[in-house]
């Protein structure tokens, strides 16, 4: 074993720089078990170059030279590892307690909890690699490689990494500090610890490049996803936007809001003022109409107000117009529901609840007057209100004559009427009425909803049907009678409904109805008979006829089979048509009324 002036000489070229005086300690330590003067070199801190330089010439060498040589063959392998565990352990903590106060992990805990700010993308790409390639790689690979393998042997190699482990990191501090500063300490505690273990190089090295790259690389990535999502979200808003202000399917000059009564407290804190204010409670809602300015652009309204409550807890859109699915009439006196469809003998006495939003119901007539139907209006105040379509289909469903049956006679009927006649658009409906007339459908405990109208999407009608149907309620809404090239309509075309086409008493479809991947079902309505609001019957033919049908049947296996999922029962059942599985011409196939709830 060299001499401890052999050794002290060694080592004193290590002593210029604050990491060469750590190592360069902790190897003599490595040799001086005993020596009283370990306890008095600080590790970790920063000493001025005299006072470590006499420290060394003066007192550390005398010591070395006369204890090294009398005490360090005596002592085995094991002691000295648990004495160097034991003086190291001791002179970091102190150390470390008293100069370094905490720092290290102080910056290390701050820094975790902050984000990489933008211009730590441009002082990282310079500064830090620089930083850590010039000074870390050599300041510690060259020396402490060399040190280390010359001084300290295999003995005592895991005792010097574990106390490297702690040492390193204020000789990092010092190094890396200046240049990350707050922003790229991120991580640097734990990734040095576990590195350092194998070797101080790949510890220090690895350690600080890891989390610089780790931290840059997902604060990065994260911005340009969040720029991009931002980029498209503005592009699909324009358009949107674009399709939003066709002048025919708006009611111009107005917007709306949509949620929970506690977003709209925070708005109203931000100083929105809405002009009318309606409580949802079947949806557990609030929605808010505002009149606009001539020059407002409902994008930059729906942006402002989600950038004060947050994204998806608000709904902002314009008030969307809606039409009812114009029937093509038919010659003759039309096919009676019941004879297009095997209809089961139960649906006679079968008492649930089905839902209807539509045109008013003409309840008088001969064919409803013994019907169970209770109507309400959400139409505006003051205007005509159409009763042709809603009692079409209202007889249907729960048509109660001695010459006229409809698939569930015995069903209570909530009908919602939500149409008005306008002198240039003919009848139509808005969102708002909708929305309205959906919450009192929830409120009054329908089990399915039939909805027989087509317009453009909404924003909030879609979230209003989103909520029934997480509420185990079933809507169901006609396909449209656009033709075969038609765009999809709405509400059919949302996920959360399910879309019903026509066909007529051959399974073919009805040439006007829409065609889509959303189609789910089948059913009849063509030539179909239905009564006429004022007294008399009619037939008529549309998709609007065909979703009774789909409602009647939902209801009444929902009623059977309670707790079912009844749509993918009603899919399973229904009887393949056009090309083999789902297309987009029949859906699934043709309903099957009368699927028996034990098959």
């Amino acid at each position: 074993m060299p001499s401890a002036s052999a050794i002290v000489q060694r080592y004193a070229r290590f002593i210029a720089s604050p990491l060469r005086r750590v190592l360069a300690y902790l190897t003599v330590a490595s040799a001086l078990i005993a020596a009283p003067a370990l306890a008095q070199l600080p590790v970790g801190g920063y000493l001025g170059p005299d006072p470590v330089e006499e420290e060394v010439e003066d007192s550390i060498e005398e010591e070395v030279e006369s204890r090294v040589e009398q005490d360090v063959e005596q002592i085995t392998e094991q002691n000295i590892q648990e004495e160097i565990e034991q003086n190291i352990e001791e002179t970091v903590e102190e150390t470390i307690d008293t100069k370094v106060e905490g720092s290290v992990e102080e910056i290390v805990a701050e820094t975790v909890e902050t984000q990489v700010e933008d211009d730590v993308e441009q002082r990282v790409a310079g500064s830090v690699e620089d930083v850590v390639e010039s000074n870390v790689e050599e300041q510690v690979a060259e020396r402490v490689e060399s040190g280390v393998e010359d001084s300290v042997e295999a003995d005592v190699e895991s005792t010097v990494a574990e106390a490297v482990e702690d040492s390193v990191e204020a000789g990092v501090e010092d190094a890396v500090a200046e240049a990350v500063e707050d922003s790229v300490a991120s991580g640097v505690e734990e990734q040095v610890a576990d590195s350092v273990e194998s070797t101080v190089e790949e510890g220090v090295e690895g350690a600080v490049e890891d989390a610089v790259e780790d931290s840059v690389e997902s604060r990065v990535a994260a911005t340009v996803e969040e720029r991009l999502e931002n980029h498209i979200e503005g592009i699909v808003e324009d358009l949107e936007s674009d399709l939003e202000m066709d002048e025919s399917r708006i009611l111009r000059e107005q917007w709306l809001v949509m949620a929970e009564p506690s977003v709209f407290e925070e708005l109203g804190k931000q100083g929105y003022l809405f002009d009318t204010v309606t409580e949802l409670p079947g949806l557990g809602l609030r929605l808010a109409e505002v009149a606009a300015p001539s020059s407002f652009d409902i994008t930059q309204v729906r942006r402002g107000v989600l950038d004060v409550v947050g994204k998806d807890r608000a709904d902002v859109d314009l008030n969307h117009i809606y039409t009812a699915g114009a029937p093509v009439a038919s010659e003759g006196e039309g096919l009676p529901p019941r004879s297009v469809m095997a209809v089961p003998g139960d649906l006679d006495s079968l008492r649930f609840k089905v839902g209807m939003i539509d045109s008013r119901v003409d309840t008088s007539h001969p064919a409803l007057s013994n019907s169970r139907i209770q109507a309400r209006s959400f139409a505006r105040d003051g205007i005509d209100t159409p009763v042709f379509h809603g009692t079409a289909i209202a007889s249907i469903i729960a048509g109660n004559a001695d010459d006229y049956r409809g698939l569930a006679p015995n069903a209570e009927l909530f009908s919602a009427s939500v149409f008005e006649l306008d002198g240039e658009r003919g009848e139509i409906a808005s969102t708002v009425s909708l929305i309205r007339a959906l919450d009192w459908l929830m409120s009054s405990g329908v089990d399915v909803v039939n909805i027989s109208l087509a317009g453009p999407p909404n924003r909030l009608l879609e979230t209003a049907l989103r909520r029934a149907v997480g509420r185990d309620v079933i809507i169901m809404a006609a396909a449209g009678n656009g033709g075969p090239v038609a765009k999809p309509m709405y509400p059919a075309a949302y996920p959360s409904v399910v879309a019903i086409t026509a066909v007529d008493d051959r399974n073919q479809v009805f040439r006007l109805a829409n065609r889509g991947d959303y189609l789910a079902l089948a059913a009849p309505g063509v030539d179909l008979r239905h009564a006429l609001s004022g007294g008399g019957y009619g037939a008529s033919s549309g998709t609007s006829f065909a979703v009774p049908f789909a409602v009647t049947a939902a209801a009444r296996q929902k009623h059977l089979s309670p707790g079912e999922d009844i749509i993918t029962r009603l899919l399973r059942d229904a009887l393949d048509l056009g090309p083999p599985g789902r297309d987009d011409i029949y859906g699934y196939g043709l309903l099957t009324l009368g699927a028996d709830a034990s098959s």
